[in-house]
């Protein structure tokens, strides 16, 4: 595959042209079913991504509901150096609700877009060729009147006749774009085929150098790295990306695999990027935390197993040099290279250490909150390993300000039956309890919850499983709500099952009230 020469989107160090990384996590990652963000999460989420030194965080929506609304105009005043970005549809008042979004911005992109194949303009536009090039220079024009920088896309870019989307990007181009996203939306194509599409569109579209191109890759055929890496290796500057690889369907571009292969390979791939990647591992932690969506053991660069080796053989390798079996630093990533296990007689400043080493800088009452509930689950548990204390923390910051909480729960269950549960919650400030027997002690808090909080979700998956291993190990339970087309998916660790199912049941409502006023807000 032939590397590209083009105009770069940075500056160029040693040799190599800067790529500039787009995350998309908080719009297109936010699409996976049950992966709602609150506007608090949110803004948590930008200020992380800050720190990383992402380019453009596109913070969602506007124009969806006056949730994302609100999580762009308040993430557009906060942001400093990073570009914010809020996607928008053809139509003008999209771009107008983008434009009053982001009236606050530093450094404010409308990323506007049209279908461009035959089968969307057919089946979902009902729009003609001719229709959709004066749409693409009307969005275009129109988005120009609020920013200066101007992203245009064309959906499902892979599967648009060359040269229609030739004539679609020509007028973007000409009607003021800077960026130019070429979407493989369904995950359609291969390295080399996408690849081939950059470098032709580069080389037969009039003013191609004067316009960053950019990838948009999904990974239905598990290629949206590798597509997005042959993009780059023919032109492309920006690559689109979420933290994980969460979004629609089979998810996106992983941010943290892509920037980390531009960085072990740079002696193939002559680029960069200037993302902070000390911080991969905590934002990785803070999006699955924010989601409920765990990270596969083996996921790379930020599975829990990226840098593990049980192999006989291989632990005798790494002892005699890390690099036999490894190709980067696990501390490069932000996994920490050991691992200091706590206790019950552990202090105040051991735990500080451990949070920070870990990627967790508490305010003192957060802190304290925090080395309290340590130390309960110290006096439960022999060994306290760095999973414990993630799940730990990141539950006691998924609790903050909901509007539902546990407040108090006692469960009767064996052979004599029935089971039968005690709790209290906390609602709106209200302590409220009650009483509820059930077909099972997990079915019985379950009805005790429905009997204080009325809905008609339905529970669509329920799972346990273990944070380290051993009997006396925390259990971390996932509750996934449907609710009229609506998901949500809530997440708990204790060392008490019943106790976390309670919790992760609460988080899942507590984010489906947020999904509900979203589609509320929408159809109005």
């Amino acid at each position: 595959m032939t590397i590209r020469t083009m105009k770069p989107a940075g500056p160029t160090v040693s040799g190599k042209d800067r790529v500039l990384i787009f995350d998309t996590t908080m719009r297109d990652g936010e699409q996976s079913p049950g992966a709602s963000m609150t506007v608090r999460e949110k803004l948590e989420l930008a200020e992380l991504l800050q720190e990383m030194k992402v380019d453009v965080c596109e913070a969602g929506f506007a124009a969806s509901s006056e949730g994302d609304f609100q999580s762009v105009s308040q993430i557009a005043e906060l942001a400093k150096d990073m570009s914010i970005c809020t996607l928008a549809r053809s139509t003008l008042t999209d771009i107008d609700r983008a434009g009053e979004a982001l009236k606050k911005a530093k450094n404010p992109r409308i990323h506007t877009f049209i279908s461009t194949s035959p089968v969307h303009m057919k089946h979902k536009l009902k729009m003609g060729p001719n229709a959709v090039l004066e749409a693409v220079g009307a969005s275009v024009t129109h988005s120009r009147k609020f920013v200066g920088d101007v992203e245009w896309s064309a959906e499902d870019a892979t599967r648009t006749e060359f040269d229609f989307l030739c004539k679609c990007i020509d007028v973007a181009i000409q009607s003021g774009a800077t960026v130019i996203n070429v979407p493989d939306t369904v995950g359609y194509s291969h390295p080399a085929e996408y690849g081939e599409l950059i470098r032709r569109l580069i080389e037969n579209i009039p003013d191609s150098d004067k316009v960053i191109w950019s990838t948009h890759c999904h990974n239905d055929l598990g290629l949206a790295v590798a597509n997005s890496l042959a993009g780059v290796m023919n032109g492309a500057r920006q690559i689109e990306c979420t933290i994980n690889g969460i979004g629609e369907r089979a998810g996106n571009a992983a941010l943290e695999e892509a920037v980390m292969a531009l960085k072990v390979r740079g002696d193939s791939l002559p680029f960069y990027t200037e993302i902070v990647t000390p911080k991969l591992s905590r934002a990785s932690k803070m999006v699955s935390s924010i989601t409920g969506f765990p990270v596969q053991y083996n996921k790379a660069i930020v599975g829990k197993n990226a840098f593990a080796h049980e192999s006989g053989i291989h632990q005798d390798g790494m002892l005699k040099n890390r690099e036999t079996y490894e190709i980067m630093k696990p501390e490069d990533v932000g996994v920490p290279s050991t691992s200091l296990m706590l206790g019950k007689l552990s202090g105040r400043n051991a735990f500080r250490d451990k949070l920070e080493s870990l990627g967790y800088v508490l305010e003192q009452d957060t802190l304290n909150d925090a080395f309290k509930r340590f130390k309960d689950l110290a006096d439960k548990k022999k060994h306290v390993f760095d999973e414990d204390i993630i799940a730990l923390v990141d539950d006691q910051m998924a609790g903050k300000q909901e509007r539902i909480s546990l407040t108090r729960l006692k469960v009767v269950a064996g052979t004599d039956g029935p089971q039968t549960a005690d709790l209290e919650l906390t609602i709106d400030g209200e302590v409220r309890s009650t009483s509820a027997t059930g077909n099972g002690p997990v079915d019985a808090v379950f009805n005790c919850i429905r009997q204080l909080v009325p809905h008609t979700a339905v529970l669509e998956l329920y799972q346990v499983s273990a944070v380290t291993e051993g009997t006396d190990a925390q259990a971390t339970v996932s509750v996934r709500l449907a609710e009229q087309g609506l998901v949500a998916t809530g997440k708990a660790s204790d060392p008490d099952t019943l106790v976390a199912s309670a919790r992760a049941y609460v988080h899942a409502l507590n984010k489906l009230e947020v999904r509900r006023a979203k589609a509320t807000g929408a159809a109005a």
